[in-house]
């Protein structure tokens, strides 16, 4: 071994039984940390040791050696061997805030543009197979709609009723001090009926149903049957999402009403047993205070929460990449996403319907 203008000239064979005598004669060299090139003319042999001394070399080295005068047997032994990559490792400079700031707006902009796309061919595809059902599974409506609406009335409906008993007693405690009981009929009816029967009902469902949506198309795409229904000239959206979007289209107006019955009904039981009204006066003040507007508002929130939950549930279902760990990471964006989705629609509604 001989280092001269910064490069080190290596001779014989480099293996396991020289390159520790090679090794200790490199360590006793003053210049080892200013070698700039490995010329490996004279190698003509090399094992895994030898590989491993030249990582060692390149390790060392202010800057990565360059390996001259290779043949073509060592260049592969040297590639199959070597942990060293070919390039002096840098360590990335960590985004400043407006590099952040930019990264995430073009995201975002990539992401809302891909979701109009998708809600376009949902949309679509919704609205040509309700009159032609060809394309469509006979009864995946009923059983999505079994899924999605019959199996979530109980937990929507014991929740509603304690949202509502809540509210009416909250509510109740203060209006009893100023003499307006009859006022409980008022407050329980328009907050049931505009804000939180819709909201909750919402929230509930896309953390029950949306995610269910957002596993099972992940699954399927990591099982790669996507690809299969494609390569059977099946369109995934006509065969698997329109019966989705139908289904929670049918049955979140009709979960929202059920919430919104029942939590006027546990403002009814606090108005009798708590603030001493008659049942007839507390439905007389709340038909009198509601008006039909107030239930297409409810409603027609409703509808569009449905429709929000079905979009981001399969859009990020089908967004997955990796295994499952990937199913897990989806599933969980896509809950996140679809109750700040809501309660953003939620609060637009509101200020659509105040002007």
């Amino acid at each position: 071994m001989k280092i001269i203008n910064a490069t080190i000239y290596l001779s014989g064979p480099l293996t396991k039984d020289t390159v520790g005598r090679i090794y200790d004669d490199y360590r006793q060299s003053s210049e080892k940390n200013s070698i700039e090139r490995i010329d490996l003319k004279e190698v003509y042999r090399i094992d895994s040791a030898g590989v491993a001394f030249l990582d060692i070399i390149k390790s060392e080295s202010e800057l990565i050696p360059e390996l001259q005068n290779v043949s073509p047997e060592i260049k592969e032994t040297i590639k199959t061997f070597s942990v060293q990559k070919s390039e002096k490792y840098r360590e990335k400079q960590r985004p400043n805030f407006f590099e952040n700031l930019g990264e995430n707006f073009f995201t975002s902009g990539n992401n809302f543009i891909s979701g109009l796309y998708l809600s376009a061919d949902v949309f679509y595809w919704s609205l040509h197979d309700l009159f032609t059902g060809k394309h469509r599974r006979k009864g995946s409506i009923i059983q999505q709609s079994v899924l999605i609406g019959v199996n979530a009335v109980g937990i929507i409906g014991l929740l509603s009723f304690i949202l509502g008993l809540i509210l009416a007693l909250q509510s109740s405690a203060q209006l009893r001090q100023l003499g307006a009981n009859i006022y409980i009929a008022d407050l329980v009816g328009i907050s049931m009926v505009r804000e939180m029967g819709p909201m909750m009902t919402a929230i509930i469902v896309a953390g029950r149903s949306g995610s269910a949506f957002t596993s099972e198309i992940a699954t399927m795409k990591i099982s790669e049957e996507l690809d299969a229904l494609r390569t059977m000239s099946i369109n995934p959206i006509r065969f698997l999402v329109v019966p989705k979007f139908l289904a929670m289209t049918i049955c979140m107006p009709l979960l929202v009403t059920m919430a919104t019955f029942l939590g006027i009904f546990a403002g009814l039981l606090v108005a009798v047993y708590y603030l001493n009204l008659s049942a007839v006066a507390y439905i007389n003040e709340m038909f009198n205070f509601l008006t039909l507007k107030d239930q297409v508002i409810g409603l027609s929130k409703s509808v569009f929460f449905a429709w929000v939950i079905v979009i981001i549930g399969i859009y990020f279902g089908f967004k997955v990449t990796g295994g499952a760990e990937g199913v897990g990471k989806v599933t969980t964006k896509s809950v996140v996403a679809s109750v700040f989705a809501v309660i953003v629609l939620d609060a637009l509604f509101s200020l659509f319907y105040m002007i």
